[in-house]
């Protein structure tokens, strides 16, 4: 691999993504909204890996900046080989109470983004006849989850078309399902650590998701479950009442 861009790569698993990926020798492209956490992460791949380190700040949500994110992945000068759509918010799961235009955002960063960013990526791989689209989601994809788990449900059902139809052109398109992962995600939706309400079974480490899901892209896999018991939910959840998975996925955010 040559240039991998992330997004979300100022903290938790997008920061991960970025220091795995470097550490085996790609270029990396880092997006985010907080400048001095990018350039902080910059410096440091730069110095452990001897990588090129590109540093892009903007929100997603803004339509210009988003633009700018856009050019540089569908750049063919400067072929971008692997794209991770990582970024992504957290609300609290109680839609009605929740404002509209706050829920309009989230589902505007967790499918709208990622669209726009697979479908400028996809011209130039296609002409080189490769690259690599990896799109966290989440295993809530799989349970009635609020719109969270409606958004990530929609990002693996799209994955895992996309894959089916340019995979055999060199593209592969995997979707990522993690459960529970230990990052500021929690942290900054107010939960404290231990405060979540999650089994401790139930957590994930970010090494672990990052290293098994690239292993998983890597072997052209349309949906990565990076562990043994969420594995096991996924295929357990589809089967139960909805009335059972929704009250199972109320525990947590």
């Amino acid at each position: 691999m040559a240039t991998a861009l992330i997004t979300g790569a100022s903290s938790g698993l997008g920061a991960e993504y970025a220091r795995q990926l470097a550490a085996r020798g790609a270029d990396v492209v880092l997006v985010a909204r907080d400048w001095e956490a990018l350039e902080a992460l910059a410096a440091t791949l730069r110095r452990a890996h001897g990588v090129g380190v590109e540093v892009i700040v903007a929100d997603l949500l803004d339509g210009a900046q988003l633009d700018r994110v856009v050019t540089r992945v569908s750049d063919r000068a400067h072929p971008v080989d692997v794209l991770v759509n990582n970024a992504g918010i957290g609300l609290p799961l109680d839609f009605e109470r929740n404002d509209i235009e706050v829920e309009v955002r989230h589902l505007r960063l967790h499918d709208e983004v990622p669209m726009r960013l697979i479908h400028a990526a996809l011209g130039p791989m296609l002409e080189r006849g490769r690259g690599r689209i990896l799109n966290v989601a989440s295993i809530a994809a799989f349970m009635p989850r609020s719109t969270y788990g409606a958004a990530k449900g929609w990002l693996v059902s799209f994955s895992r078309w996309a894959d089916v139809v340019y995979a055999p052109r060199g593209v592969s398109v995997t979707a990522v399902c993690a459960g529970f992962v230990h990052t500021n995600f929690h942290a900054r939706l107010g939960l404290p650590p231990g405060e979540e309400g999650i089994p401790g079974w139930l957590w994930l480490d970010a090494p672990t998701v990052v290293s098994a899901s690239l292993r998983d892209l890597a072997r052209g896999r349309s949906v990565s479950i990076p562990s043994l018991q969420y594995k096991v939910l996924a295929r357990l959840i589809p089967l139960l009442p909805d009335r059972l998975t929704a009250s199972i996925g109320r525990r947590g955010r």
